[in-house]
């Protein structure tokens, strides 16, 4: 059982409700930035979908990565639902993997998420381009696809940071059970 009282409970309930609503808004933003502008931009709402899934629980990271997904289709005129199956299982992939191999470090983020944007780049590509087999497909492959890839990893920093923020502000801070406390005292005694 968690030592919390009423008070840390209703704080604990606030910065995870602002927290979400913050994430948000940073997605909305995302969209917006991929809505406008020529076709070369990053793509945004992948390594922010992936950002907040090695954060969050299992379903948050699925939700968020569909939701994700579903605004990449909106914006780029695919399928409906193509780019949402396809970022949920990046957002649960990720999120197993930082929750059980990996911590939570800059270079770990950017391996993920660079792979992820990648994968997403190259079956969009292989989709929607060298399926139809068009001559000179690949020009497309490497003068649009690989500069929206290289766009999305730089773009990846600046949100790997920002989210880091937003989780060192409010993220909850676990609390210590009453056995817990008694053992880190313990140990901190027995290394004097």
């Amino acid at each position: 059982m968690r030592i919390r009282t009423t008070r840390e409970q209703r704080i604990f309930r606030i910065k995870t409700a602002l927290r979400w609503v913050i994430y948000y808004l940073l997605i909305f933003a995302g969209f917006i930035i991929m809505s406008s502008g020529t076709l070369y931009k990053p793509v945004l709402l992948v390594p922010l979908a992936i950002g907040i899934a090695v954060n969050n629980n299992i379903y948050a990271s699925a939700v968020t990565g569909a939701v994700c997904g579903f605004l990449i289709d909106i914006c780029c005129g695919k399928l409906f639902g193509y780019n949402a199956v396809i970022l949920a299982f990046f957002c649960i992939a990720a999120n197993l993997v930082f929750e059980l191999y990996l911590k939570d470090r800059f270079i770990n983020f950017m391996i993920i998420a660079s792979a992820a944007a990648y994968i997403q780049c190259w079956l969009d590509y292989k989709f929607y381009y060298q399926i139809w087999g068009y001559e000179h497909v690949h020009r497309i492959f490497v003068r649009v696809t690989l500069r929206v890839w290289i766009y999305t990893v730089i773009s990846s920093v600046l949100i790997y940071f920002l989210l880091k923020l937003v989780n060192r502000l409010l993220m909850p801070k676990e609390h210590l059970t009453v056995e817990e406390a008694m053992n880190t005292n313990i140990q901190s005694e027995n290394r004097r």
